[in-house]
């Protein structure tokens, strides 16, 4: 309906949606994909772009046809780690997504924009309504797997992602503190309201090696009894602090990045 805002219990009108229970829309006609996994946290600044974007890159290397929706409408960081400038382009077919070097297929609104850093001022049903587009009007071809960059909280967009698009699982990204666990638990209880599976736990900023003696340093403690073991979801990987990471997502070379942090991730996905 005009104007739907997405929730079904504050709404008079009828509609096949409020029929059948289900706000799930289909994407478009030439889309065949297979898995969808929603990067989600309740807390800024953790790294879930950074995260979404390494585990596109880790399932691509495993031979994977990969895709990667920016739902972060306000604050989309994945061009950049890719180093995507050019503006999305719009056929008969429909809107068509970016390729990064290694074939990664990529949409975000920042590939809308006439300037990178011009803020997108817009309401919330707005935003949510780009994100459906997103899924609905991008011609994202054959994929195994789509990642879905969630914005932080539990507000319209996620609800968006987690009521409209048919997610397999989420990943939720987290770091050692205690204010981030206890917003993050935020973020697990709303997939869990949602009937979403949650996978498991992504640390990042887990710890600091040291160049010289290789040692570890736990600069911002440790979770591992704490938000792990309350909600019982396994920790699929613990991200250092790593300059050389964070020098390859500035220049959008993040696709030269050699480690195997999220290995262990990417064969959860797999199972």
């Amino acid at each position: 309906m005009a104007g739907c805002n997405g929730n079904c219990e504050s709404c008079g009108g009828n509609c096949s949606s409020k029929e059948n229970g289900s706000l799930i829309v289909p994407t478009g006609e030439f889309n065949d994909i297979k898995h969808i996994v929603a990067v989600v946290s309740g807390k800024g600044g953790v790294g879930k772009s950074m995260v979404t974007s390494m585990l596109a890159v880790e399932m691509n290397r495993r031979g994977y046809n990969v895709g990667i929706l920016d739902a972060d409408i306000t604050g989309p960081s994945i061009p950049k780690a890719f180093g995507i400038n050019e503006r999305a382009m719009q056929n008969e077919l429909g809107l068509m997504p970016a390729e990064t070097k290694t074939g990664i297929k990529v949409i975000s609104v920042n590939m809308m924009l006439e300037k990178s850093d011009a803020p997108v001022v817009w309401r919330g049903p707005v935003i949510s309504g780009l994100v459906k587009q997103f899924w609905q009007e991008v011609v994202w071809g054959d994929l195994d797997y789509l990642f879905i960059d969630c914005p932080p909280g539990t507000g319209d967009v996620p609800l968006t992602v987690f009521q409209t698009i048919p997610i397999d699982g989420a990943v939720v990204v987290t770091s050692p503190q205690d204010l981030v666990s206890l917003i993050v638990k935020k973020a697990v209880n709303m997939a869990n309201l949602m009937n979403i599976p949650v996978l498991g736990f992504v640390e990042n900023m887990s710890y600091v090696k040291c160049p010289d003696c290789g040692k570890e340093f736990s600069v911002f403690g440790s979770n591992d009894t704490d938000i792990y073991a309350e909600t019982g979801l396994p920790l699929l990987a613990k991200m250092p602090i790593n300059p050389e990471l964070a020098k390859q997502v500035d220049l959008g070379v993040i696709e030269l990045f050699e480690g195997d942090y999220l290995s262990a991730a990417a064969d959860k996905l797999e199972e």
